[in-house]
């Protein structure tokens, strides 16, 4: 369903039945919000973490949703604090980083060279994006992968109501994009 028709259809809802508005939301928006989850958080769990505390809020949050912006980015922001949250519990939880290279290096073994080649570069892609701070992956995530419109970024990254300009957020993008091509000829990645 079209971000603009599930608005509507939720905005509908809420009037007369505000469980029903908030299951619509999760069941229209949802599967999207899942995939940015796992896109920025890059682990199973956390990324299952974050969506069940997005979607516990985003629950108890429609009633009070004016419609300031849209649907999609307020849900999206929504998301962003979680997955900051679960973020900051996690590290709080194991103090460290848990090394992720063994399943890597197995999985490499089975694949065939070109296969291999691919998940080599995946991963060198995957450091180049762990290098770039929790509010840059953001911002990747959700113009690259989620498509999101620049209004709706602004939305979704405006931090304790301070708003984030849309123009600020596309030169960000342009220097981050400039850095990413950087860090990529640097590591051989491309020419």
């Amino acid at each position: 369903m079209p971000a603009i028709e599930l608005e509507a259809r939720v905005k509908a809802l809420a009037a007369q039945d505000p469980a029903a508005a908030a299951t619509e939301a999760l069941r229209g928006i949802g599967p999207q919000v899942l995939r940015y989850l796992r896109s920025i958080l890059r682990d199973e769990a956390l990324a299952g973490d974050a969506f069940s505390e997005f979607a516990e809020d985003l629950w108890r949050g429609l009633p009070d949703f004016r419609g300031e912006a849209s649907l999609r980015g307020w849900a999206y922001r929504i998301a962003h604090h979680a997955a900051l949250d679960v973020r900051g519990e996690a590290w709080r939880k194991r103090g460290r980083r848990l090394a992720t290279g063994e399943a890597s290096r197995i999985a490499g073994e089975v694949r065939t060279r070109t296969a291999v080649r691919v998940e080599q570069r995946r991963q060198a892609l995957e450091k180049l994006r762990e290098a770039l701070s929790v509010e840059e992956q953001s911002l990747l995530a959700l113009r690259v992968d989620q498509e999101l419109a620049w209004s709706e970024i602004a939305e979704v990254l405006s931090a304790d109501g301070a708003p984030v300009a849309a123009a600020a957020l596309m030169k960000r993008f342009e220097r981050l994009k400039e850095r990413l091509a950087t860090m990529a000829k640097e590591q051989g990645l491309v020419e």
